[in-house]
């Protein structure tokens, strides 16, 4: 049996197989970081179980040079998984080894899966940036993201010869799962694809990754806006066609481009809320779809010795003035009252009450309640 070091099959590897892969720049990255460990110089049949665990547990202990955090169990996971991989092959196909001691050792637990949803105020601010920035292909990127669940990717490489805008379908042939898909669009994401001004060939858009990445943390900083990943946008889709209540999961699984249902289990929660109604009975049907739009909202409030100022912080126009804060807070329960009686008699969607106020102080917020009495 050869007596191969772990850093000479891995070159090996990264020439033959990991070349061929879509992610081969991060797989690269992986195996550099590997074979720059004390595991690097070992014979690949020597390496026991004990060696492997012994880097996990050292790589759990440093941190992300990037981020200055420490490293997230699932970068371990992924190393290990690789290193699993390349044992495999070594003892398959190669005769470097007789086992695999990666399947002996205990895997980093999986961390929960992001939660973080794109609140309305935030959503209306990057939107309302990118049209007072006259950057079209960021506004037209970031609404694809919203109306069709695609990852940052696919939208990044969608080419006017795959997009059929009579029939609203953006055929993606390369995804990152290796399978080809076809995505429809609805009305908002066929329009904006027809303002950038449409071609008979070529890229959709001349943003490259690092590209977006950057401009996409630039114009966070800007705006005041913290932890929210461009990725996060594709939750949020998948979320809001969860919410319709009208596609089951192998249908949304269609439209995002999962393989495995299981990826989905985390929106589960937002089936749930649906139940909820189902609950009321359709006695009180009309009733409870009244009394689950007049909610409060939140508002911002700013006093001065003469003047009392209260904007409400989900609607670009809702603003409440007085020279007292009990008639300002009352002009503006009645302004709100106004705007949800008024969508629901022309039957438009209104935003959800914004959950996420990290920028604005505590001291200064105020929950607006449509039906209250009195406010203190």
């Amino acid at each position: 049996m050869t007596d191969v070091t772990l850093r000479e099959s891995f070159e090996t590897y990264r020439t033959r197989i990991s070349i061929l892969k879509k992610g081969y720049a991060q797989e690269k990255y992986r195996i550099e970081q590997i074979t720059r460990s004390f595991l690097g110089d070992k014979i690949v049949r020597l390496i026991t179980s004990v060696d492997i665990a012994s880097y996990r547990d050292q790589r759990l202990t440093e941190t992300n040079p990037r981020t200055k955090k420490p490293l997230s169990p699932a970068t371990v996971r992924l190393e290990l998984s690789l290193l699993s991989n390349l044992f495999d092959i070594a003892r398959i196909e190669w005769g470097y080894c007789e086992g695999n001691p990666v399947k002996n050792v205990r895997k980093p637990k999986t961390p929960p899966g992001r939660e973080r949803r794109l609140a309305p105020r935030e959503e209306r601010q990057i939107l309302r940036y990118c049209h007072n920035h006259q950057n079209q292909d960021l506004y037209s990127i970031v609404v694809l993201a919203l109306e069709t669940a695609m990852r940052q990717g696919e939208i990044l490489n969608l080419r006017w010869e795959n997009i059929n805008l009579k029939a609203r379908v953006a055929h993606l042939p390369d995804t990152k799962n290796g399978s080809r898909r076809d995505v429809p669009l609805s009305l908002t994401a066929r329009d904006v694809l027809i303002r950038l001004g449409v071609q008979q060939r070529g890229k959709v858009f001349s943003y490259t990754g690092n590209g977006i990445k950057s401009t996409w943390r630039f114009m966070l900083m800007r705006l005041g806006i913290s932890d929210l990943h461009f990725h996060d946008l594709r939750h949020e889709a998948i979320s809001r066609l969860f919410e319709l209540g009208s596609l089951d999961m192998m249908e949304i699984a269609a439209i995002s481009g999962h393989k495995s249902l299981s990826m989905l289990k985390r929106y589960t929660h937002l089936k749930a809320q649906r139940l909820v109604k189902k609950l009321e009975g359709n006695k009180h049907k009309g009733r409870a779809a009244v009394m689950s739009t007049l909610v409060p909202y939140p508002a911002e409030i700013e006093e001065t010795a003469t003047h009392v100022r209260v904007r409400l912080l989900d609607f670009d126009d809702l603003v409440a003035s007085s020279g007292s804060r009990e008639a300002a807070i009352r002009g503006a329960q009645d302004a709100l009252l106004r705007r949800i009686l008024n969508s629901m008699r022309e039957a438009k969607p209104l935003p959800p009450p914004d959950q996420y106020l990290e920028t604005i102080s505590e001291h200064r917020v105020i929950m607006i309640d449509p039906l209250a009495e009195a406010y203190a």
